[in-house]
């Protein structure tokens, strides 16, 4: 039977890492690399476990490579501090685990807490996202947005949900968004996208009708409207940061962050430190 390390990568979540260390107490090991923070995330993360680790903040991907490197197993179970295994899930999870996996990697379908409910329409779900790998055949790699796992060999999946907790309301949700598209932008600009009038007039209507009628938002209420509303806003400023930054050439910041983005490709995707640079639906298509 193959051992665990769950790994979790945190700056000042000292609110949210109680929840998703003690949701996965039952593995053989937990391992937290902390980014410096200034709250008290470290103290409450030696409550569950003695291998915490405080670095500087390299980016996501290394940050969680360098993670997976420190664990004792080669099986990895990778969290971030805003999410919960349900029971459901860690059942599926020590069954999957009983012998060896036939697979080398497993996404698990991620349900996110907000606006009072478990949203489950709309771009957000089933929010697929890689978290339990065998570190021997996969590692994550990426840019700027939403890291990716590359994997040698063949992948699974598990049905049980995963919790997701990202946002604290609206104001939450629009800074993240805030955030997100800057680096959206930078990374749509260095693959060759150009911005259009079809595209900012386009994109946008289209991302709502998807969240809200294929999708089937509307089935979700006021939430479900109001998520498909963000998504459709990402979509337009994602696009309109980009026509911004092909006019005026030059580094732009990324809100909330000391990180600018320059015109030349840094070492690493060194943007803001923290664990959530996943949103909701971000495996999802985004017009």
């Amino acid at each position: 039977m193959p051992k665990v390390s769950v790994t979790i990568i945190a700056k000042n979540e000292a609110a949210r890492i109680a929840d998703a260390l003690q949701s996965a107490a039952w593995a053989d090991e937990l391992i937290v690399v902390d980014a410096q923070s200034t709250d008290e995330t470290v103290a409450v993360a030696r409550q569950f476990t003695s291998r915490v680790i405080v670095r500087e903040w390299p980016g996501y991907v290394e940050q969680k490579n360098y993670a997976a490197s420190l664990a004792t197993h080669d099986w990895i179970l990778s969290l971030d501090a805003d999410e919960r295994l349900t029971p459901a899930l860690s059942d599926e999870l020590r069954a999957t685990l009983r012998s060896e996996p036939s697979h080398r990697a497993y996404d698990v379908p991620r349900v996110t807490w907000h606006l009072g409910r478990w949203m489950r329409t709309t771009d957000w779900y089933p929010d697929f996202q890689f978290r339990l790998y065998d570190r021997r055949a996969a590692r994550w790699a990426g840019r700027y947005v939403h890291e990716a796992l590359a994997i040698d060999g063949t992948a699974g999946r598990l049905h049980a949900d995963l919790e997701h907790r990202p946002y604290e309301g609206i104001a939450d949700h629009l800074a993240t968004i805030e955030r997100y598209t800057t680096l959206a932008a930078r990374q749509m600009h260095e693959e060759g996208r150009r911005a259009s009038v079809a595209a900012l007039v386009a994109h946008p209507p289209l991302a709502f009708l998807r969240n809200y009628v294929w999708k089937r938002g509307f089935a979700d209420g006021m939430p479900g409207l109001i998520v498909s509303a963000m998504n459709a806003h990402y979509v337009f400023l994602k696009f309109a940061k980009l026509w911004e930054l092909e006019r005026r050439g030059s580094a732009f910041p990324v809100p909330g962050s000391t990180f600018v983005v320059p015109n030349q490709e840094p070492r690493t995707p060194n943007h803001e430190p923290g664990t959530r640079n996943q949103k909701p639906g971000t495996r999802n298509q985004e017009l």
